[in-house]
């Protein structure tokens, strides 16, 4: 078992397009969500880093979820500059060599390389031009993940069981795009909350099926307690 507290397992994306709509949230969910993900659109506002800082100020945990993709030289630096705010995950893509500069570079922040992301199909893979299925492809990236020094992986919550087969159970295992068993967004490969849990991720990140509800707050609470179920 990994120190983690049951109630840090939870992580809310916090994907609005403002960052007051993000604060709201925040607000409204009080004490149910410890830990958020904060993305690309909220980059845009040009107050990310003022919005990180806030959440840190509130005892929260922060998830930099960027998806750092350039050259190895690049991503490194930009690794080290984000290492100084406090952070506990930024993600990066799985390649080597961009791995082995992220982990270089990661003081104490933990880097977390993205397998295959959740909205990707077998269908999306022959578009991109991997001639393997989505569940070796993800274990193939987490194997070397794990060899490279990265803390886990941002895997679905289909492919976790297998990760833990094939991978060391210290990988820290990510998984996004919880949803509901009927699901008609664009997240593909996808689980609900206890499915991950009881196949070994170590954290889920949720966002609609809590931002969309009629009390944010309570959804999250009934999240937490499925999770504190789960162990």
């Amino acid at each position: 078992m990994k120190d983690i507290k049951i109630k840090d397992r939870l992580i809310f994306a916090l994907d609005v397009p403002e960052v007051e709509q993000a604060k709201d949230l925040v607000t409204q969910l009080d004490d149910s969500v410890n830990f958020y993900k904060i993305g690309m659109e909220l980059l845009m506002t040009g107050q990310y880093f003022n919005l990180l800082d806030w959440l840190l100020e509130k005892n929260k945990k922060v998830f930099v979820d960027l998806k750092f993709f350039d050259v190895p030289e690049t991503v490194g630096r930009t690794i080290k500059r984000l290492s100084q705010y406090g952070a506990t995950f930024a993600t990066i893509h799985g390649n080597q060599a961009l791995m082995e500069k992220a982990v270089e570079n990661k003081g104490n922040l933990k880097i977390l390389a993205v397998t295959a992301l959740t909205s990707l199909d077998r269908g999306d893979l022959n578009d991109l031009g991997f001639d393997c299925d989505v569940q070796e492809l993800v274990i193939s990236r987490a194997k070397r993940a794990f060899e490279t020094g990265c803390d886990g992986v941002v895997s679905s919550g289909l492919e976790v069981p297998f990760l833990r087969k094939y991978v060391d159970h210290k990988l820290i295992a990510v998984t996004p795009g919880i949803r509901p068993v009927s699901n008609d967004d664009d997240q593909k490969r996808v689980v609900d909350v206890a499915t991950a849990f009881n196949s070994g991720s170590d954290y889920t990140v949720v966002g609609r099926p809590i931002k969309n509800a009629t009390n944010p707050y309570q959804a999250a609470q009934d999240i937490q307690t499925i999770i504190k179920g789960c162990f």
